[in-house]
């Protein structure tokens, strides 16, 4: 369009001078419509040339660099002549890449946004159940401290004090939980004497006897990461080939994918660090609460209210069964935490599976399980509660409890026996050298106790009378 007007103009201008100009207008072969003007000329009547005289030509040089100005002038204002649809299409497909980035840059931008507002809910929630926990527990507290003796002895909901020798018998009969005072009994000569020396590592008497004494600490290694903060060290007390009784192992329980089990040829190997073997557990752990008997890992799979059997020789899974009702990922755990639901003993009858369920409201069940089905082959409910002890173990048939897993001077100060479903206060003395005890099992073999303090690998020796 622009170049017609400029065709206009030329003609316009040399009528000025007196020459009469033809405009002619017609479409060309490709279908354009094209301008064109003639003017004869005043004094030629042929031309000398076909390129015209030296002042033509020169104004249409002249003419032809106004045409190119202008044409320049109009691309680069964005025209809207072809050009100048082509210029702004090659700048739309230059800013159309920059632009397709800024979109996928934005569209992760929401993605991270959704993922982050996610992990706050989950934080959100996991919060609301740590504040329901601490506000149970505060409740838990109060009715303790409301429901405690007074100095006389008496109140309106006790018994009167009985005359010494006159126990009071326990009544299983109400639903609330009975609170067992712990009392120190003074054990005669006599009945020190009657101790036996099975219970001290390698003797040959395999008697049973009940505890009455636990000696100090004896530390054989200690964890050197965080991940052995708390675990749980072990030897089968009844081993299968190519295993021996000196076969040690240990899991570092810290984490949230626990699968590492080491093996050490003998206890002053895992004291100097260096396992002869890592097994990778095709399932994680849940907490510390697992063991080892003929030739079997017995654990609690994360997240799970059921056993499973680890075959340590073909290093699969042999069996595995749910234990019904079983709380689990910290609706009863120890005093101390750490998901200890579930946890599993070994003692001189067998295999042994301590929890609480619903039903029991918290206290301790006990369960004797088959080694090889893991099937309950007879149940027992006890008066503990799981949260009101630190830890416990089984000798004999016998549960025993801890008051402290923190206290330097803790107690073994509850023992349940499944022989007469009775269960009894004792204060027997108990060492916490290191102030977080988290693993405590009974050896039935070596005759002592194994645990896990902070880091520290122990064992305490111990003593039992006979019957």
């Amino acid at each position: 369009m622009l170049r017609a007007w400029l065709v206009l103009l030329g003609g316009l201008a040399l009528g000025c001078r007196g020459e009469r100009a033809f405009l002619t207008r017609a479409d060309d072969s490709t279908g354009r419509c094209t301008y064109s003007f003639t003017v004869a000329s005043p004094v030629e009547a042929a031309c000398p040339n076909a390129g015209g005289g030296p002042g033509l030509r020169a104004e249409m040089a002249s003419l032809a660099a106004r045409l190119s100005r202008l044409e320049s002038r109009e691309r680069g204002a964005g025209g809207s002549g072809p050009q100048g649809v082509e210029a702004r299409g090659a700048r739309d497909s230059q800013q159309v890449a920059p632009a397709g980035g800024l979109e996928d840059a934005y569209g992760e931008l929401l993605r991270a946004k959704s993922r982050l507002e996610e992990e706050k809910g989950q934080l959100e929630r996991e919060n609301e159940e740590l504040r329901r926990r601490l506000e149970s527990s505060a409740q838990e507290i109060a009715r303790l401290r409301a429901t405690r003796c007074s100095p006389g002895g008496e109140g309106p909901d006790r018994e009167p004090v009985r005359a010494p020798g006159k126990a009071p018998r326990w009544n299983p009969q109400p639903l609330t939980y009975q609170e067992l005072q712990s009392e120190k009994t003074e054990v005669p000569a006599s009945r020190m004497l009657e101790e036996t020396a099975l219970s001290r590592p390698g003797t040959e008497d395999s008697g049973c006897g009940e505890l009455v004494w636990v000696g100090e600490p004896v530390v054989f290694g200690r964890a050197d990461s965080i991940a052995g903060k708390y675990g749980v060290w072990m030897k089968d007390p009844e081993p299968v080939p190519p295993f021996t009784r000196e076969t040690t192992w240990r899991v570092d329980t810290v984490g949230t994918e626990v699968r590492q089990l080491f093996q050490y040829e003998a206890a002053e190997q895992l004291a100097q660090g260096y396992p002869a073997k890592v097994h990778i557990l095709p399932r994680p752990l849940e907490s510390n609460g697992a063991v080892i008997y003929r030739g079997g890992l017995f654990f609690q799979p994360r997240r799970s209210h059921a056993v499973v059997r680890y075959d340590l020789r073909t290093e699969a899974i042999t069996a595995e069964k749910e234990i019904p009702g079983a709380g689990y990922h910290g609706q009863y755990p120890y005093a101390w935490g750490g998901y200890t639901d579930i946890d599993l003993a070994v003692d001189e009858t067998g295999l042994w599976v301590i929890y609480s369920t619903e039903k029991a409201r918290g206290a301790i069940i006990l369960s004797k399980l088959d080694p090889e089905t893991l099937e309950i082959r007879q149940t027992w409910e006890t008066n503990i509660r799981k949260r009101g002890v630190a830890n416990s173990f089984i000798i004999c048939g016998t549960l025993y409890t801890i008051s402290s897993y923190s206290a330097p001077n803790a107690t073994i100060n509850f023992a349940y026996n499944t022989a007469t479903s009775t269960s009894r206060a004792l204060s027997i003395p108990f060492e916490n050298r290191f102030r977080y005890l988290s693993m405590v099992d009974y050896n039935p073999t070596e005759r002592q106790l194994f645990a896990w303090d902070s880091f520290n690998m122990v064992t305490y020796p111990i003593r039992l009378s006979q019957v």
